[in-house]
């Protein structure tokens, strides 16, 4: 079977001329002084993915949005190579979420850290923590931590925008298990997750704002003295179901059940 890649045509077929994209239009990502302006050029990076691999023709909408909850609405007047020439139709500003999303997701190998923070993004997480747990294979120091936390950004940034979203994930500097030990402290609930719980995570009860920490540890588990100080902080120990998850996606597990009890998936 052939596949084909989320929002491009399956192999063998072609758009249709005139595309209906009106009720979930294409987000972009723009500075928030031209969402200020009523006619806006997307050009740069966006306008040449809008142009060049997206192919918007005028008559079609876009969303631009900072990342920050503005969004502007738009209807695409013209195209050219590498641009879009806008018109802004109606501005909007959602609100930050509430309760807030956070999971510290501890150091995966390889590419499965950008696909946990791809994964945890389309279900909504709003804070992403890199967590440097005691039983991690992957350290991050020097120029390479600054790399792999830029690609953790950068997926957060690409999955915000496949999944329309207004606010982007912030993606944290790396922390310490001292560090999240004291996030874990000042949230309105913190859980660390764990596969030998015996509550599961669907029956915890929800605060209704403030932060909701939940803990992903490595894929050798969270050690012991790990698990003693996340406890000891307040973190309350939960499972996501009789399996046990790859922590690739055991985070977008957790944030789509506390997503979908907190009303945040209407």
């Amino acid at each position: 079977m052939t596949g084909s890649t989320a929002g491009e045509p399956a192999s063998g077929t072609s758009w249709p001329a005139k595309r209906d994209n009106t009720a979930r239009p294409p987000v972009f990502l723009s500075e928030p002084a031209a969402l200020a302006a009523d006619q806006v050029v997307l050009d740069g990076p966006e306008g040449r993915h809008a142009a060049t691999v997206r192919r918007l023709t005028p008559g079609e909408r876009v969303n631009l949005t900072d990342g920050a909850g503005l969004v502007a609405e738009c209807v695409v007047t013209a195209a050219r190579a590498g641009a879009l020439d806008l018109r802004v139709l109606a501005r909007r500003s959602d609100p930050r979420p509430d309760p807030v999303l956070v999971v510290a997701q501890a150091l995966p190998k390889g590419d499965h850290g950008p696909l946990a923070v791809d994964l945890m993004t389309e279900g909504g997480v709003d804070v992403i923590v890199p967590w440097a747990a005691q039983r991690c294979v992957t350290r991050w120091q020097g120029e390479r931590g600054d790399r792999a936390l830029a690609r953790w950004r950068s997926a957060a940034r690409e999955a915000a925008k496949q999944a329309r979203r207004a606010w982007l994930p912030e993606v944290t500097e790396p922390v310490s298990t001292t560090a999240l030990v004291r996030r874990v402290a000042s949230a309105s609930l913190a859980v660390l997750l764990d596969p030998a719980a015996p509550a599961p995570l669907s029956e915890l009860e929800l605060p209704d704002s403030g932060d909701i920490v939940l803990i992903v540890g490595p894929e050798g588990g969270v050690s012991p003295a790990e698990a003693a100080e996340l406890t000891g902080a307040g973190a309350t120990g939960a499972r996501l179901g009789p399996g046990v998850l790859r922590t690739s996606s055991a985070g977008l597990v957790a944030v789509t059940v506390v997503a979908s009890r907190s009303g945040r998936w209407r």
